[in-house]
């Protein structure tokens, strides 16, 4: 090789390896952006009372009004599979729906078009009922293992398992129409819980964490965390027994979001930037 082929190879060599380093930096920037979600912080605005027995599993408002629905695990023979209007005053539940704790655990609820869907635990039913009267009108079978959580974007049902998988459910059908993989930086995201449905975001708590994850409903991507272990504690403190944060309630009336959890003494009224 003469001396010009040498140097030509030699700035041709350097170029390749210049653009292969641009390239790695291009690729760590890019790993760099895919850092932890935003930490959301948040205020408490107020504190209410909480049935202690109350296994919660479903948590939102309509009209004005806060709805529970509870789980009954066979070991706490206190709890109740209920869907209910909470008296925010008392912490007591207004019995709306009871399940046979014998046959079902009741799971998410939510309202869609004057009717009221309800999950049940193992085994793969739901229930339908008339919003107003709480009427039973249908059951339902869904694809999904076991039935966690439930929201609505006002078109579909949107259920949780326990995995990192969303479910949109046709209401009418009960079909999947379309399934989302929830993942943050590290990966998949499991344990989707509870959830609701705020200003075009999901959020859901993660079982047996005290963190709620807000998702882009399109990509699946975790865009921001709360993380509530103040709250856990203040829970524990007040009842030993308290047990896994779960349930989010978004009040569009003052624009503030209600949490609780299983067995917890209080629901807590916070305050965050949607």
């Amino acid at each position: 090789m003469n001396k010009n082929k040498l140097i030509a190879a030699l700035l041709a060599f350097g170029l390749l390896t210049a653009c292969s380093n641009e390239k790695q930096n291009e690729v760590a920037v890019a790993h760099a952006t895919e850092s932890a979600p935003a930490t959301i912080n948040y205020g408490v605005v107020n504190t209410y009372p909480h049935d202690i027995t109350a296994f919660t599993e479903g948590f939102l408002f309509r009209n004005g009004q806060l709805y529970e629905s509870t789980g009954s695990p066979s070991d706490l023979p206190q709890t109740r599979s209920l869907v209910g209007v909470v008296d925010l005053s008392t912490g007591e539940l207004e019995e709306k729906v009871e399940l046979d704790r014998n046959k079902y655990f009741g799971e998410g609820i939510v309202f869609l078009n004057d009717k009221l869907y309800q999950l049940t635990y193992v085994s793969k039913k739901g229930f339908v009922y008339d919003a107003n009267t709480f009427e039973k009108l249908e059951e339902f079978t869904f694809p999904s293992k076991e039935g966690w959580g439930m929201t609505t974007d006002s078109t579909y049902l949107i259920m949780s398992d326990g995995t990192n998988q969303l479910t949109y459910l046709d209401p009418s059908t009960f079909e999947a129409v379309r399934t989302v993989s929830v993942k943050d930086h590290k990966g998949a995201v499991r344990n989707l819980n509870e959830l609701e449905y705020i200003n075009g975001y999901i959020y859901a708590n993660i079982y047996t964490t005290s963190d709620i994850v807000k998702i882009d409903p399109e990509t699946g991507k975790v865009v921001g965390r709360l993380d509530l272990s103040s709250l856990e504690h203040d829970a524990l403190s007040k009842n030993p027994n308290a047990l896994e944060l779960n349930g989010i309630a978004y009040n569009p009336e003052n624009k503030n979001v209600y949490v609780t959890g299983k067995l917890w003494p209080n629901i807590y009224e916070i305050k965050f930037n949607y």
